[in-house]
Protein backbone atom coordinates (compact mmCIF):
# COMPACT_ATOMS: atom_id res chain seq x y z
CA UNK A 1 0.00 0.00 0.00
CA UNK A 2 1.27 3.45 -0.86
CA UNK A 3 1.70 6.26 1.62
CA UNK A 4 -1.47 8.16 2.44
CA UNK A 5 -3.84 5.34 1.52
CA UNK A 6 -6.13 4.22 4.28
CA UNK A 7 -7.42 0.73 4.75
CA UNK A 8 -11.22 0.85 4.65
CA UNK A 9 -12.82 -1.47 7.19
CA UNK A 10 -16.16 -2.79 6.15
CA UNK A 11 -18.70 -3.06 8.94
CA UNK A 12 -21.09 -5.93 8.44
CA UNK A 13 -24.72 -5.32 9.33
CA UNK A 14 -26.27 -7.58 11.96
CA UNK A 15 -27.72 -10.82 10.59
CA UNK A 16 -31.05 -11.61 12.23
CA UNK A 17 -33.19 -14.72 11.93
CA UNK A 18 -36.89 -14.09 12.57
CA UNK A 19 -38.80 -17.24 13.47
CA UNK A 20 -42.27 -18.40 14.47
CA UNK A 21 -41.90 -21.37 16.82
CA UNK A 22 -44.74 -23.80 17.38
CA UNK A 23 -48.20 -23.98 15.91
CA UNK A 24 -48.99 -20.27 15.92
CA UNK A 25 -50.36 -19.41 12.48
CA UNK A 26 -50.23 -15.62 12.72
CA UNK A 27 -47.12 -14.03 11.30
CA UNK A 28 -48.04 -10.46 10.44
CA UNK A 29 -46.15 -9.04 13.45
CA UNK A 30 -43.06 -11.11 12.66
CA UNK A 31 -43.12 -9.88 9.06
CA UNK A 32 -43.53 -6.24 10.18
CA UNK A 33 -40.52 -6.56 12.50
CA UNK A 34 -38.50 -8.36 9.81
CA UNK A 35 -39.21 -5.58 7.31
CA UNK A 36 -38.42 -2.84 9.84
CA UNK A 37 -35.07 -4.45 10.70
CA UNK A 38 -34.29 -4.92 7.03
CA UNK A 39 -35.13 -1.28 6.34
CA UNK A 40 -32.87 -0.31 9.26
CA UNK A 41 -29.93 -2.02 7.53
CA UNK A 42 -29.97 -5.53 9.01
CA UNK A 43 -29.72 -8.69 6.98
CA UNK A 44 -32.92 -10.57 7.83
CA UNK A 45 -33.85 -14.19 7.26
CA UNK A 46 -37.46 -15.20 7.92
CA UNK A 47 -38.01 -18.93 8.43
CA UNK A 48 -41.79 -18.95 8.12
CA UNK A 49 -44.49 -20.54 10.22
CA UNK A 50 -44.54 -23.71 12.32
CA UNK A 51 -40.84 -24.08 13.11
CA UNK A 52 -39.60 -26.32 15.90
CA UNK A 53 -36.99 -24.98 18.32
CA UNK A 54 -34.46 -27.40 16.82
CA UNK A 55 -35.20 -26.20 13.28
CA UNK A 56 -34.80 -22.59 14.40
CA UNK A 57 -31.49 -23.29 16.14
CA UNK A 58 -30.11 -25.16 13.15
CA UNK A 59 -31.23 -22.41 10.74
CA UNK A 60 -29.56 -19.80 12.96
CA UNK A 61 -26.30 -21.74 12.81
CA UNK A 62 -26.57 -22.47 9.09
CA UNK A 63 -27.26 -18.80 8.35
CA UNK A 64 -24.46 -17.62 10.69
CA UNK A 65 -26.72 -15.08 12.39
CA UNK A 66 -25.93 -12.72 15.24
CA UNK A 67 -29.41 -12.89 16.70
CA UNK A 68 -32.70 -14.76 16.62
CA UNK A 69 -36.00 -12.92 17.00
CA UNK A 70 -38.87 -15.16 18.07
CA UNK A 71 -42.54 -14.27 17.72
CA UNK A 72 -45.52 -15.97 19.27
CA UNK A 73 -49.16 -15.25 19.87
CA UNK A 74 -50.10 -18.76 20.98
CA UNK A 75 -49.15 -18.54 24.65
CA UNK A 76 -46.41 -21.16 24.32
CA UNK A 77 -43.58 -18.67 24.87
CA UNK A 78 -42.59 -20.10 28.28
CA UNK A 79 -41.86 -23.47 26.65
CA UNK A 80 -40.73 -22.60 23.13
CA UNK A 81 -38.51 -19.56 23.71
CA UNK A 82 -36.29 -21.25 26.35
CA UNK A 83 -36.14 -24.39 24.21
CA UNK A 84 -34.63 -22.38 21.32
CA UNK A 85 -31.93 -21.07 23.70
CA UNK A 86 -31.26 -24.64 24.89
CA UNK A 87 -31.08 -25.95 21.32
CA UNK A 88 -28.54 -23.27 20.41
CA UNK A 89 -26.43 -24.11 23.48
CA UNK A 90 -26.60 -27.83 22.72
CA UNK A 91 -25.12 -27.05 19.30
CA UNK A 92 -22.34 -24.88 20.69
CA UNK A 93 -24.00 -21.66 19.54
CA UNK A 94 -24.97 -20.17 22.89
CA UNK A 95 -23.42 -16.86 21.85
CA UNK A 96 -26.29 -16.18 19.43
CA UNK A 97 -28.51 -13.56 21.05
CA UNK A 98 -32.19 -14.51 21.33
CA UNK A 99 -34.97 -11.96 21.72
CA UNK A 100 -38.70 -12.29 21.38
CA UNK A 101 -42.05 -10.68 21.15
CA UNK A 102 -45.75 -11.28 20.94
CA UNK A 103 -48.58 -11.70 23.39
CA UNK A 104 -46.48 -12.17 26.50
CA UNK A 105 -47.78 -11.24 29.95
CA UNK A 106 -45.54 -8.88 31.92
CA UNK A 107 -45.24 -11.41 34.73
CA UNK A 108 -43.59 -13.93 32.35
CA UNK A 109 -40.83 -11.58 31.21
CA UNK A 110 -38.45 -12.06 34.21
CA UNK A 111 -38.55 -15.84 33.78
CA UNK A 112 -37.85 -15.48 30.06
CA UNK A 113 -34.84 -13.29 30.86
CA UNK A 114 -33.61 -15.95 33.29
CA UNK A 115 -34.02 -18.55 30.54
CA UNK A 116 -31.70 -16.59 28.25
CA UNK A 117 -34.08 -14.39 26.28
CA UNK A 118 -32.22 -11.09 26.07
CA UNK A 119 -35.22 -8.83 25.38
CA UNK A 120 -38.99 -9.16 25.15
CA UNK A 121 -41.14 -6.79 23.11
CA UNK A 122 -44.86 -6.81 23.77
CA UNK A 123 -47.70 -5.51 21.56
CA UNK A 124 -47.42 -1.81 20.91
CA UNK A 125 -43.63 -1.72 21.23
CA UNK A 126 -42.47 0.93 18.74
CA UNK A 127 -40.48 -0.50 15.86
CA UNK A 128 -37.88 2.18 16.58
CA UNK A 129 -37.34 0.62 20.03
CA UNK A 130 -36.74 -2.81 18.50
CA UNK A 131 -34.38 -1.33 15.89
CA UNK A 132 -32.46 0.59 18.58
CA UNK A 133 -32.16 -2.52 20.76
CA UNK A 134 -30.80 -4.54 17.85
CA UNK A 135 -28.34 -1.75 17.03
CA UNK A 136 -27.17 -1.60 20.65
CA UNK A 137 -26.91 -5.36 21.22
CA UNK A 138 -26.08 -6.94 17.86
CA UNK A 139 -24.12 -4.45 15.78
CA UNK A 140 -20.71 -5.42 17.19
CA UNK A 141 -21.53 -9.10 17.48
Amino acid sequence: MGAGRALALQVMPPRILIAKPGLDGHDRGAKVVARALRDAGCEVIYTGLHQTPDQIAQAAIDEDVDGVGLSTLSGAHMTLFPRVVEALRERGAGDIVVFGGGIIPDEDIPALHEAGISAVFTPGAPLEDIEAWVEDHLSDH
